[in-house]
């Protein structure tokens, strides 16, 4: 069916002008739309949910439908008791003509419209430290709106997603049953440095795996996905004001949104730094973004979600390494590479980058305790 066919199937008032690819997403083909009648102008985000990375597409819808729905009730709840003083903006799913919440095409596949954050951008790279203190008040926010939310209203969309233990079960196996493993891990002495990295750190991947059986940690709900190009940043006021791409809210720790967000927001350096002596993890950095985020979030937090909040800081790192090597000595293809050789180099940065957290460790840990 012809795209602007299939978008004429969803219930959105005014005449198409324009259907044009947007964003640059890597998961869902995604495409803007613009209406418009004599008074208004109506701007729609076009998606294809993609059915290879996310086998339930129509889970992901429901998924969607939920956590919007519930983040717009607590939003408007806020509004009526005077708590809206951070203008907050939530997409809406648009339904179709007869009601439902997305479309399949001939091919079987879901497609869903939704409304567009306004007046707001997301940056692909940290751009000053007052920039990352709105990128931790965003998903403190959005942790905020979830954190009373029913985890059991959501169906996980990536069974394993952040589970480090898994991860390490994976790297076990693919040392013992695939063949060319050993022949890549000994090919190189920095494979053999990441190996023994990794072998000194086992305890670290169930650091918060062993906190939640024991109790001390809560699952709510995460956003699974808080890089810095999912945070919508105000134009005009320059506040956090929305968080985007919720394919992959989900059931889990908070703790892991958290350390995720500062992994990839502290490193200027990025994944594909070669040189390791410029990667290192900007403690100043840290502390904008823990200060807009406990500002937002720590109404709801408890003693144990703070305690371990450094733990999360230097173990999202060694999982991404871990997961990157590991994928690097399958010969796999989850990661996309020109050589393989760049998947063993962004286990090194991720391996250098967890050093570099564990070295500052005592600061870290005194400037969390005083947020």
């Amino acid at each position: 069916m012809e795209l602007s066919l299939l978008v004429g199937l969803f219930n959105i008032k005014g005449r198409l002008v324009t259907l044009v690819p947007f964003g640059n997403g890597n998961i869902n083909d995604t495409f803007l739309a613009v209406y418009r009648n004599t008074f208004t102008e109506t701007q729609v985000v076009v998606q294809k949910v993609n059915g290879t990375v996310f086998k339930d597409p129509v889970a992901i819808m429901d998924n969607m439908h939920e956590v919007t729905r519930h983040c717009h009730e607590r939003l408007e709840a806020d509004a009526a008791e005077g708590r809206d003083d951070r203008v907050w903006q939530m997409p809406r799913i648009i339904k179709t003509k007869d009601g439902k919440d997305f479309v399949k095409d001939e091919n079987g596949d879901v497609w869903r419209v939704i409304t567009r954050i306004l007046s707001a951008h997301a940056f692909d790279v940290a751009q000053s430290a007052e920039h990352v203190q709105e990128c931790g008040a965003a998903l403190g926010h959005f942790h905020y709106l979830v954190s009373d939310m029913d985890p059991a209203l959501v169906k996980d969309p990536l069974p394993g997603f952040h589970i480090t233990s898994g991860y390490l079960e994976n790297y076990d196996s693919t040392l013992a049953d695939e063949p060319l493993a050993q022949d890549r891990l000994n090919a190189s002495m920095e494979a053999k440095r990441l190996a023994k990295f990794i072998e000194a750190r086992r305890d670290l991947a169930l650091v918060l795996e062993k906190a939640e059986a024991r109790g001390e940690l809560k699952r709510r709900m995460f956003h699974g996905d808080p890089k810095v190009n999912n945070i919508m940043i105000d134009d005009f006021t320059g506040k956090g004001t929305a968080m985007i791409d919720l394919d992959t809210v989900s059931p889990g720790l908070m703790q892991i949104d958290f350390g995720d967000a500062l992994r990839s927001l502290c490193n200027p350096a990025g994944e594909e730094e070669t040189n390791l002596g410029k990667v290192s993890f900007y403690e100043d950095l840290c502390l904008a973004f823990c200060k807009g985020y406990i500002a937002e979030a720590g109404a709801f937090m408890t003693d144990a979600d703070r305690e371990y909040l450094y733990d999360s800081i230097r173990l999202l790192p060694f999982e991404l390494g871990l997961r990157f090597f590991q994928d690097y000595l399958a010969g796999n293809n989850y990661f996309k590479t020109n050589v393989p050789e760049q998947k063993l180099n962004r286990a090194r940065v991720q391996f250098r980058l967890c050093e570099s957290i564990e070295a500052r460790e005592r600061s870290i840990r005194s400037v969390l305790k005083k947020l």
